[in-house]
């Protein structure tokens, strides 16, 4: 605002612009006046690009409210060609209606023990089972308004059941036990679920806890044979039944939807807590409809495309995809269950659409790099040469060469089916320069966003046609987004040259709280509805978002796992080499390193022990043989705590100093300064990564920043439970599952 308008100018110039609003009644009519639309309305904000700016209140004058471009005046809640559709249910009964006889989901068929072609369900086949799942529910007497575990990875059925929560009026709950042993039992406890859907490999487990989960009435065994299913006592209060006597029973009893409203609960989406306790987030059906109504004003699906679906969805990322498949009639194939398969599916679904993780994204560059570097002479001359000269016309803003396609890139889109022509990264930052490989390797439109489970995924997503890399874009159009300063880190909206500060989201995509947990709901949204993500951000010339750092003391490697590293240190510090030490990780890299303080005297006697002659300490901090005994111990405490494979330090960096009040590194209450411990030891922290680096090429280091929330795809990228350990015979080295990852993807790409 002109800090020289008075403050009657002010107000004249409010009252005439809502004045320009209303419709003058006739002369005769004496009826009120009506508001209109008026293109002044855009006196209210300022355009930034890909963004415009609003002030938040009038009163203050302050613009520090950043929303969609495409949708400025108003935060999307409903799809504008549908805005009946309010609910799920509502969402798949039109797709069902519209699309019948369209292919829906697909799985590969087994024969004689080889996995051949794909085999689908039509929308309106998978309608009528979502209609005897839900009837037999009520079958077995489960009440409206009950929640629903589902405990088994993407399969039809799951989309089947999670259909048939909505229909009638059940809260779906994904049950999974990466987070630990225990939480699949606290999960089922906390939200009170009274039916499991599971598999065999999952049914023992449930079994053996059932007296600790006493609300569970009803256990459905997908891919279960009926005379092989065990009869439990009565006294249990417990049934177990097949999928398919479910579907029977219901077939024969069939009843009516009990639709949900708007407001209603969808799912309670369990994510990692900072003390390690899963929290509950809690989604309306509005908050997917709002969510996905902003993804379809800028990306467009149809029912000629086909979409991969191997995420988890026990996590938002993947779940939100499957919305919008739904609505846009997109045809789902799913992987075999096992990842190193992955590519394989891929070659024979052919899919259209690929949504996955930076961690999967940066083992196919290193694939296709080494692969080419491993070629030599005139094949790796060639694919320099072809990449060059697309990579200049890309910038220029012009159409590259087809004859570099033929020659080259095609043969790698083929590993990928042939047909991807969007391709969608989330969880944690891309790095920009596997981002330029993508688009120039596989071509199509690639887009990078920025979520949360709070806020049903996406806050905000790259715009088409937007060329610069290093941010996560601009707002969704059902959210808007402002930055608020921290002060305790420097950041603040008056930073030059960029605005800074912590990122928050209000709008309809905002989660109603956490489960059961009105403190921590608290603590994240306030009186005015703002949602405190943690995340700190700062805004890009044309109102695109970059995230640069994290206001709490919890962080996400780039795999998506969430590590509190304050824990972990707990654990650490009975390692009987530590006196201190400070555990560091981020976004851009999928291992932890630490900064260890060594206590002097054990490390002395250590070195006596095994004889080991030295001029100083700081001699002995720098001995790789010293490190690798001290990670060997740390190692050896973090097993008897089970600490999970993610949690283990993969690097240290050994320091005589120890961390104290006067040198900045701990608080007046010693608890450690984490921004300034970071900065402190930048260097050292940078060395360990370049160090790893070199040891796992495939673990690509990357330098620019996003964060999507969904999924924890640790698991299902590489499968890693245990940390890295040295052999103690070099000469017997076995790949682990990332490594075969990426030599089975340079052997494919290399042929």
């Amino acid at each position: 605002m002109d800090s020289a308008m008075t403050a009657p100018d002010t107000a004249q110039r409010r009252i005439k612009a809502i004045h320009s609003h209303l419709i003058t009644a006739a002369a005769h009519d004496d009826s009120p006046p009506q508001l209109r639309h008026n293109p002044t309305a855009g006196e209210f904000f300022s355009e930034q690009g890909y963004s415009v700016v609003l002030p938040e209140k009038l009163q203050t004058g302050k613009w520090n409210v950043y929303r969609s471009a495409r949708s400025p005046l108003q935060l999307v809640s409903r799809f504008p060609d549908h805005p009946e559709i309010g609910t799920l249910h509502d969402n798949f009964a039109r797709s069902v209606e519209t699309f019948r006889d369209y292919k829906y989901l697909g799985t590969r068929i087994r024969v004689d023990g080889t996995v051949g072609d794909y085999k689908w369900m039509t929308f309106g086949e998978a309608g009528t089972a979502r209609t005897e799942i839900g009837s037999g529910l009520i079958y077995h007497g489960i009440p409206k308004g009950s929640t629903i575990g589902i405990y088994f990875i993407n399969r039809p059925e799951w989309m089947i059941v999670d259909h048939a929560c909505s229909a009638y009026s059940y809260i779906s709950v994904p049950l999974y036990d990466t987070l630990g042993p225990d939480a699949v039992k606290y999960i089922v406890n906390h939200a009170v679920v009274h039916a499991i859907f599971c598999v065999p490999q999952t049914l023992n487990m449930l079994l053996s806890c059932l007296s600790e989960i006493p609300s569970a009435r009803l256990i459905v065994v997908v891919g279960g044979i009926d005379d092989q299913m065990p009869s439990l006592p009565s006294s249990t209060g417990v049934q177990v039944v097949t999928y398919s006597k479910l579907l029977s029973q219901g077939r024969s009893s069939l009843q009516p939807f009990h639709p949900p409203k708007p407001e209603d609960i969808a799912t309670i989406c369990y994510t990692s807590g900072t003390t390690g306790t899963p929290k509950g987030v809690v989604l309306t059906h509005g908050n997917f409809i709002a969510t996905v109504a902003g993804i379809s004003l800028s990306t467009s699906y149809s029912t000629s495309d086909i979409f991969i679906s191997y995420l988890p969805l026990a996590h938002i990322y993947e779940r939100v995809n499957q919305v919008m498949t739904v609505y846009c009639g997109v045809a789902v194939g799913f992987y075999q269950g096992d990842n190193m398969k992955l590519m394989d599916d891929m070659a024979a679904l052919r899919p259209t659409i690929f949504c996955s993780v930076p961690r999967l994204y940066n083992r196919i560059y290193a694939g296709i790099m080494n692969a080419v570097k491993a070629s030599g002479g005139l094949r790796e001359r060639l694919f320099n040469a072809a990449y060059n000269a697309k990579k200049q016309a890309l910038l220029n803003g012009k159409n590259p060469s087809p004859m570099w396609d033929r020659l080259v890139f095609n043969k790698i889109k083929d590993r990928l089916g042939g047909r991807v022509r969007l391709i969608v990264s989330g969880a944690s930052p891309l790095s920009p320069d596997v981002l330029e490989f993508l688009k120039i390797c596989f071509g199509g439109r690639i887009i990078e966003g920025y979520g949360m489970t709070e806020t049903t995924s996406p806050i905000s997503s790259m715009d088409e046609g937007d060329n610069l890399n290093g941010h996560v874009g601009s707002p969704s159009p059902a959210c808007e987004v402002k930055l608020v300063d921290v002060p305790e880190m420097n950041y603040t909206s008056d930073d030059k040259p960029y605005p800074r500060g912590e990122i928050c989201i209000r709008g309809p995509i905002v989660f109603q709280g956490y489960y059961k947990d009105e403190e921590q709901t608290r603590e994240v949204i306030n009186e005015d509805g703002w949602f405190h993500s943690g995340d700190i951000g700062l805004w890009l010339p044309g109102g695109r978002l970059k995230i640069i750092d994290r206001k709490k003391n919890i962080f996400k490697l780039a795999q998506g796992e969430y590590i509190a590293p304050e824990k972990i240190e707990n654990v650490y510090a009975k390692c009987k080499f530590i006196a201190q030490c400070f555990v560091y990780g981020d976004s851009l890299n999928s291992s932890l390193v630490a900064v260890v303080s060594v206590d002097h005297d054990v490390l002395k006697a250590w070195a006596a022990s095994e004889g080991n002659k030295y001029e100083n300490l700081a001699q002995l901090c720098n001995d790789p043989r010293v490190k690798a005994a001290i990670l060997a111990d740390m190692d050896a405490v973090g097993r008897e705590a089970q600490l999970r494979g993610f949690e283990f330090v993969k690097a240290v960096t050994l320091v005589l100093e120890q961390f104290t009040v006067e040198n900045g590194l701990l608080t007046p209450t010693f608890k450690i300064k984490r921004p300034q411990a970071k900065a402190y030891y930048e260097k050292a922290i940078s060395n360990m990564y370049a160090e790893l680096a070199a040891s796992d090429p495939s673990s690509k280091k990357m330098v620019t920043g996003s964060c999507m929330e969904p999924a924890k795809p640790s698991e299902v990228i590489c499968g890693l439970t245990q940390p890295f350990q040295l052999k103690k015979d070099p000469m017997v080295w076995k790949p682990s599952p990332d490594e075969q990852f990426t030599l089975k993807m340079s052997r494919r790409l290399s042929r």
